[in-house]
């Protein structure tokens, strides 16, 4: 039993924030119904290849089911809106006015199911002078600010090392929303539009940011406590070109940091001199291989130091082995792959051989037998 089961999902969507979301409902136990354009969407032609299947599309869309349709022809439309009327959830990711010219906006979609959640991803949200500009996860992490914030050593703004605007802004903002539209229509009866923008949801990650600007202080980037700005919160290269990640803000931290690293007395305050005492810690940890810092840290529970793992490190990590995160496997061709961690909890996460990614228009005669 999960706790999505018997929830019917019809996800419009393609690439990166719409599917992953929809991972997320199908791994709770919704039934997901991926609805894709004559010849399949865009992710399926991604590289890399396992025998002939893109690694991308299957990890994002295992466990769903797949149709081929065309929804802009009259029997596509037909079927869609049949489909539509036995399920709870829409999920869309084209741009503002799209929906509405296939008639398949949130008016029309209550007229089919007044009891339908209609969740539309876009970059800029349904309004906004913004709203029709094409862009992707870098232009709206531009765009917010965010991208200004973590800077290079030359002052450039740092490349950030993942869809943060596509996953943080739009894939989980969605799946929070419509569980919370879940519980809303259940109360009410009435359907409801879910407008989520990628850029509007990048703002909370700004959090502190933001928050100084009620003193008319406005960051430019790594002048933060957390951006780099104190000596207690940074990344620390070693000798052999390793790095160590510390995190010893509070003070019982950095007391027992300072003790193990041999930091001078005198620049433990790191209120006097904040550049001196960081100048300092720089030389330290550059005068040890990675090794050798992995050895000292290894007994300390104390201390938020950390060494700057590799992919291949981290999934190898013992902490990462005994929660099982990568335990489950799914199948490409006749490889056994890693499938796409989700975030539910441990109680909801499988832990064996999962379903595969589903084959385009497998399920067409299995859901347009019935319409």
């Amino acid at each position: 039993m999960k706790p999505l089961d018997g929830i019917k999902v019809i996800d419009l969507s393609t690439l990166l924030p719409g599917p992953l979301a929809t991972l997320i409902l199908a791994e709770a136990g919704a039934e997901v119904i991926k609805v894709e354009r004559i010849g399949g969407e865009d992710m399926r032609r991604s590289p890399p290849f396992i025998d002939g299947e893109s690694i991308l599309f299957a990890i994002l869309n295992r466990g769903k089911r797949s149709i081929e349709l065309n929804i802009k022809s009259k029997e596509g439309y037909e079927k869609i809106t049949k489909l539509i009327k036995s399920a709870d959830i829409v999920v869309d990711q084209f741009r503002p006015g799209v929906m509405e010219r296939l008639g398949l906006d949130f008016k029309s979609l209550i007229e089919i199911n007044p009891n339908i959640i209609h969740c539309s991803i876009t970059g800029y949200g349904q309004n906004g002078p913004k709203k029709l500009v094409a862009a992707h996860d870098l232009n709206y992490m531009a765009e917010s600010g965010l991208l200004s914030l973590a800077k290079e050593k030359d002052g450039s703004p740092a490349m950030p090392n993942t869809q943060i605007a596509d996953i943080a802004g739009g894939s989980y903002p969605a799946v929070i929303n419509i569980l919370l539209a879940l519980r809303e229509v259940e109360k009410t009866g009435k359907g409801k539009f879910l407008d989520i923008s990628m850029t509007d949801n990048l703002f909370p990650f700004m959090w502190m940011a933001l928050g100084l600007t009620a003193n008319k202080f406005y960051s430019k980037g790594g002048d933060l406590q957390l951006t780099g700005a104190s000596p207690r919160y940074g990344i620390y290269e070693t000798l052999d070109k390793g790095y160590i990640a510390l995190g010893a803000l509070e003070e019982k931290f950095w007391i027992r940091f300072c003790e193990v690293i041999n930091l001078p007395n005198k620049l433990i305050n790191d209120n006097i001199n904040p550049n001196e005492t960081k100048e300092k810690i720089v030389k330290i940890i550059k005068n040890k291989n990675t090794k050798e810092w992995k050895d000292i840290l290894a007994n300390e529970q104390n201390i938020c130091c950390s060494i700057v793992n590799s992919l291949e490190e981290a999934m190898q990590d013992s902490q990462i082995r005994e929660r099982e995160l990568l335990s489950a496997k799914m199948k490409l061709g006749n490889t056994e792959i890693f499938p796409m961690p989700t975030p539910l909890a441990p109680t909801w996460r499988p832990k064996k051989i999962l379903a595969n990614a589903p084959e385009l228009g497998e399920a067409n005669s299995f859901y347009m037998e019935k319409l």
